[in-house]
């Protein structure tokens, strides 16, 4: 069914659960922190100190799930996840304590990748190259229901009932079905049931390797730089929007600006499965260029114009997020080109990617963080649009083989057939 490899369900399920629970607090939690008498300024600290740390986590969540295997990584990170999140509550946030929630909110950024992204070397590991873009198309339509649907709908009915705090709580029974679903759902990889111990030494190369593959192979360089750039909008608008939009100059509810969100989310679930298909037939890279690169950045103007023009409009900020969520999930064949460019090394290709993707994590909050008191929220979102520009000049120069384009769509080698056997469709 559109390339999505049934026999790996139950890790799409965890994901999507897993998401949902993480996805709780990233379209609310600026506004709350502010609420709770924080500053505009320190509540994007806290985002930008858990994307750097996502980032270095996700840069070796690649290669650890290679060596130690991706299921044992997502295992432990459900685990750690539940535990920096209660510490996160209990002393962060209960005692309103800064330094507190900085600490415990960037030790749980350690998790969060080491589920994610350990589940995209399953992936990789799992399905044949040219049907790895739809499977990775479906990887983010689960994400999105996640983090988009039920992470930003879901919400938006509970604050009214039981507030922020008690919202945040219920994070923890998400991340924990997410981690049963593993558990007992998603079977471990040969290499994890039988094969032999990795030497210390291979290991300690093989992370390394995550980063100095970015200055062995310039193509992966230049696709890491764009990875930053297409998801800088989507951990951005998170920390900005939320109180531009429901400032008295625009005139938005906070449940309104969630639902705003969510609708993004929801076209993405079909988006990301379609641009999935698209790219593994008619090629990765013009895709990304003209509707994820120049797509995102009209969208991204979009979401500040159309308020400052029409105020409180929902029926065209709905609009607005079709459009944003059409653009960020055009960006879907990136999971699939950097293995594809460096095929012996997956683990510290994908790596690579992951690092760049934490990166973005942390670069969107942290453009919000520098700009904002600078040239206030116009001045943000033409930040990010001309970053969108830069990425779509740079994927010229981005070289890779792609299916129905440098090469025509090839049935699998027999020795992926043998690998994948008993794990995908």
């Amino acid at each position: 069914m559109l390339g999505f490899p049934k026999r790996l369900f139950w890790g799409y399920v965890a994901i999507a659960l897993f998401m949902a629970g993480d996805g709780f607090e990233l379209a609310f939690l600026s506004k709350y922190l502010v609420d709770l008498g924080f500053t505009a300024v320190e509540a994007s600290t806290v985002f930008t100190v858990y994307g750097l740390v996502a980032a270095l986590s996700a840069w070796a969540s690649g290669v650890l799930a290679e060596v130690y295997g991706p299921t044992r990584i997502m295992r432990i990170g459900a685990f750690a996840w539940i535990s920096l999140h209660v510490l996160f509550l209990s002393l962060g946030i209960g005692l309103t304590n800064l330094p507190l929630i900085l600490i415990f909110y960037g030790l749980r950024a350690i998790a969060y990748p080491l589920f994610i992204y350990a589940f995209v070397v399953r992936i990789a590991q799992a399905v044949p190259r040219d049907r790895l873009a739809s499977a990775m198309g479906w990887y983010w339509a689960m994400y999105s229901i996640g983090i988009g649907c039920i992470g930003t709908y879901l919400p938006s009915f509970t604050i009214p009932a039981i507030g922020y705090f008690g919202t945040l709580w219920l994070s923890v029974g998400w991340v924990a079905a997410a981690g049963i679903a593993v558990w007992f759902g998603l079977p471990a990889t040969p290499e994890e049931e039988k094969g032999p111990p990795i030497p210390i030494d291979r290991r300690l190369r093989e992370l390394g390797r995550g980063a100095t593959i970015l200055a062995e192979n310039r193509s992966i360089a230049i696709a890491a730089i764009v990875r930053v750039i297409c998801n800088l909008t989507l951990f951005g608008f998170p920390v900005i929007m939320p109180l531009y939009l429901t400032s008295a100059q625009v005139g938005f509810t906070m449940s309104e600006w969630l639902r705003i969100w969510g609708a993004m989310f929801f076209v993405t679930i079909f988006t990301n499965i379609a641009w999935g298909w698209i790219g593994d037939r008619f090629g990765w890279i013009r895709q990304m260029r003209w509707f994820g690169c120049l797509g995102t950045a009209g969208a991204t103007l979009a979401f500040y114009y159309i308020p400052a023009h029409f105020g409180a409009n929902m029926a065209l900020m709905l609009l607005a997020a079709a459009w944003l969520g059409i653009g960020v999930s055009a960006f879907v064949p990136m999971g699939a080109i950097f293995p594809a460019m460096a095929p012996d090394h997956r683990g510290a290709a994908i790596s690579a990617h992951n690092l760049a993707a934490g990166l973005s994590n942390f670069g969107g909050p942290l453009i919000a963080t520098i700009s904002l008191p600078l040239v206030g929220f116009e001045g943000v979102c033409w930040v990010y649009a001309i970053l969108y520009v830069l990425g779509a000049v740079l994927t010229v120069f981005i070289k890779v083989d792609q299916p129905g384009v440098t090469s025509p769509r090839v049935s699998p080698k027999p020795t992926d057939i043998a690998f994948a056997k008993g794990i995908t469709a």
